[in-house]
């Protein structure tokens, strides 16, 4: 099976009716096209498996131009939004230095993040999307197996939808905390300390929703240490904690 690549208008975007309302997507998607990002998909007339997409996807996100594997022609609204943070991050950090296993990280936590920001938004105005039909349904999951009843779960979406650029940040930034710090553990017993360091915070039984796993052993296979991309990343993770959205803020200083 071949792989060819293709641009942003030669795909059909699926669900794109639903972000309608969201300006930041449309922003978004702006960004891929004018700067030509390519995808991967399969020859014209052959198609991949989804379980195929995903295994090349989670293994080999570099976040490079033409990384992101689809399986056909076709490809869903907030994938646009999650790639276009993806190249936003990578086109913003790589004039300073070589990746960083912290650079790796920022980039994906808001890229991750991003979806829930979405979550946010399109439950009030599209609860019937295809984008709210998938997510929640496996968010619930992971927040059941962390010991949260439906109902508590219920009302964290709630006030997910009742301030979403508040939960963009501050799932952000707990995801920014934990994988970096995950990142130094050598070993089971450390790994337990950190993530029982987040215990009480409203996010944290969200945590296993991503890929961790994927990112931390990524960031140290790839990521080089690079100090001066590191003091980047720190101080942009320390604007984004500081500012009154932090959304408004990579709006503002990254993707215009």
């Amino acid at each position: 099976m071949p792989l060819r690549t293709a641009t942003l208008d030669e795909l059909s975007i699926d669900d794109e009716g639903s972000f309608a309302h969201v300006g930041l997507y449309r922003r978004l998607k702006e960004v891929l096209r004018g700067a030509g990002y390519r995808f991967r998909l399969p020859a014209p007339g052959s198609h991949a498996s989804w379980d195929r997409a995903l295994f090349l996807n989670l293994t080999f996100w570099s976040g490079d131009e033409g990384s992101d594997v689809l399986c056909d022609d076709h490809i869903p609204a907030d994938v646009v939004a999650h790639v276009a943070w993806h190249h936003v991050v990578n086109r913003r950090l790589a004039t300073v230095a070589p990746r960083s296993a912290g650079a790796l990280l920022f980039g994906e936590t808001i890229a991750s993040a991003f979806d829930l920001y979405l979550v946010g938004r399109l439950l009030p105005d599209a609860p019937d999307s295809d984008f709210i039909a998938s997510q929640v349904p496996i968010m619930s999951e992971a927040a059941q197996q962390a010991g949260l009843s439906e109902a508590a779960f219920t009302a964290l979406l709630d006030d997910v939808a009742a301030a979403p650029e508040r939960a963009f940040e501050d799932m952000r930034a707990l995801l920014f905390d934990a994988a970096t710090a995950l990142c130094t553990c050598q070993d089971a017993t450390s790994a337990q300390r950190v993530l029982e360091r987040f215990v009480g915070h409203r996010f944290e039984p969200l945590l296993h929703h991503y890929q961790l796993s994927n990112w931390i052993l990524y960031g140290r296979v790839y990521g080089s240490p690079t100090v001066a991309l590191e003091d980047v990343v720190h101080r942009a993770d320390a604007a984004l904690r500081q500012a009154p959205v932090a959304l408004d803020w990579l709006a503002e200083h990254w993707l215009d």
